[in-house]
């Protein structure tokens, strides 16, 4: 099963990271990529540019209105995420767990709703759903 393990932290913006600081958590991430790409569970990850740089998108009576910023302020922010192929949630939390910032922030894990069929031809239901 798929799950996306989202990634929230507080935003360093207050303070400037020091460049050791900076390079260690550049290593740590570098090596867990690594570790969970050998073991064929990585499929995509990215970082985030701040909140600063977000533009929130809503459509209102067939409008488009965009609003500079995240669509809520928070004490912690999505910085980035993982993609991964786990055998159980049991395994999806394990590899959560040794995201470098779980140790200053939060990992939510959530299953991907997968959808029979092509996406293409306009599939309705996910894959195990009870109507």
């Amino acid at each position: 099963m798929r799950y996306l393990l989202l990634i929230y932290t507080s935003e360093l913006t207050d303070r400037p990271v020091p460049t050791d600081e900076q390079a260690a958590e550049y290593a740590a991430y570098d090596a867990f990529t690594r570790d969970i790409t050998e073991r064929g569970l990585f499929e995509a990850g990215e970082a985030l540019r701040p909140t600063s740089t977000a533009t929130t998108v809503r459509v209102r009576d067939g409008r488009t209105v965009t609003t500079d910023g995240p669509f809520a302020e928070t004490k912690e922010v999505l910085g980035g995420f993982y993609l991964i192929n786990a055998a159980t949630l049991e395994e999806a939390i394990e590899v959560a767990a040794r995201i470098p910032a779980a140790t200053r922030g939060s990992i939510e894990v959530r299953p991907i709703w997968e959808f029979e069929g092509d996406a293409q031809a306009g599939a309705s239901e996910p894959v195990g759903a009870t109507g």
